[in-house]
């Protein structure tokens, strides 16, 4: 037995041990970034990659308007950029296998004969992971166990379960089965079990995905210097469109705080040759979500066909 001043001095040294090791640990843990907000682009796509496999590419290409000011691009400077508007992409990427390579140019093909083809996002159906990432504003809702991502366009919503698994058996949604976790400052989200329809595609060019869909997203902060770059550097693919009105949110001209960056990877077996990468950098918006409710009608979805309105052929008395 201890000599009962022995026991107490015991008892207090654990305790203050205790105490001092809660305190190096809390010191020590990396503190968890906050990404909530609405956050915003001005064009719909993604930034290619610097190196490695990027994303299918529209061949139909234009003359870039505004650089990232809005301002006018210089005359003679301006790059060469996705049209937007007439969509053909580019079937001898050599991240596609032949059925799909074969799928895009039929695509292609339909659409330089005046037939736009249906897609989710013109069908007012989800669009999906990796497509919804095309939209130009996300606000970010994060809480310790769940962050919640929503898009402008459509309302489109997704939800990613902090510090969790998939299940064994993941049933197939249109967003898939999300989970997250921060590395450091990097949030960490790793998607599977993404539904497929005959309108599910990758992105504006009719790319084809398969059940086998993985996809893994990495957000972080980044300093305005950088987010400004890489925006500038999304306008050499992406035509400037801007915000406000039905084309998401504006960016905030006087913001000089940090953007968001997300590094994207997407991985298709039944797709694609080998995984590849794209960027997305937003900025913060100025003021709220813009809402923008997709009509179902074939008529205001420029598919090249009208909706099927019932007609009368003849007074009905």
């Amino acid at each position: 037995m201890y000599p009962r001043h022995d026991l107490v001095a015991f008892v207090m040294w654990a305790a203050a041990t205790a105490v001092l090791v809660q305190i190096a640990t809390a010191q020590s843990a990396p503190s968890v970034p906050d990404l909530s907000g609405i956050w915003t682009k001005p064009y719909l796509g993604w930034e290619l990659p610097l190196s490695g496999p990027g994303p299918v590419t529209n061949k139909n290409r234009r003359r870039q308007v505004f650089d990232i000011d809005g301002r006018p691009w210089p005359a003679g400077t301006a790059p060469l950029v996705n049209s937007a508007s007439r969509l053909i992409g580019d079937y001898e990427s050599p991240i596609l296998k032949p059925a799909a390579a074969q799928e895009v140019k039929q695509l292609g093909e339909n659409e330089l004969h005046g037939m736009p083809n249906a897609s989710a996002r013109n069908q007012c159906w989800p669009e999906g992971v990796p497509a919804i990432f095309r939209d130009m504003t996300v606000a970010v809702l994060q809480q310790p166990d769940q962050i919640t991502l929503l898009y402008d366009y459509d309302h489109e919503v997704r939800r990613v379960r902090m510090n969790r698994q998939h299940p064994a058996s993941v049933t197939p949604t249109w967003y898939g089965d999300s989970v997250g976790r921060f590395e450091g400052d990097t949030l960490v989200i790793d998607t599977v079990g993404i539904r497929v329809s005959s309108l599910t595609m990758v992105d504006s060019l009719g790319t084809p995905q398969s059940p086998a869909m993985h996809v893994i997203e990495r957000y972080r902060l980044v300093d305005y210097a950088a987010a400004r770059a890489g925006q500038t550097r999304g306008l050499q693919e992406n035509f400037f469109i801007g915000g406000g009105g039905d084309s998401g949110s504006p960016l905030d001209p006087e913001y000089r705080g940090n953007g968001l960056q997300l590094q994207l990877t997407v991985d298709d077996a039944g797709v694609f040759t080998a995984p590849w990468s794209a960027t997305i950098t937003y900025r913060r918006a100025l003021g709220g979500m813009v809402e923008s409710a997709c009509a179902e009608n074939l008529r205001g979805t420029y598919v090249g066909k009208d909706s099927a309105i019932p007609q009368a052929g003849k007074p009905d008395f």
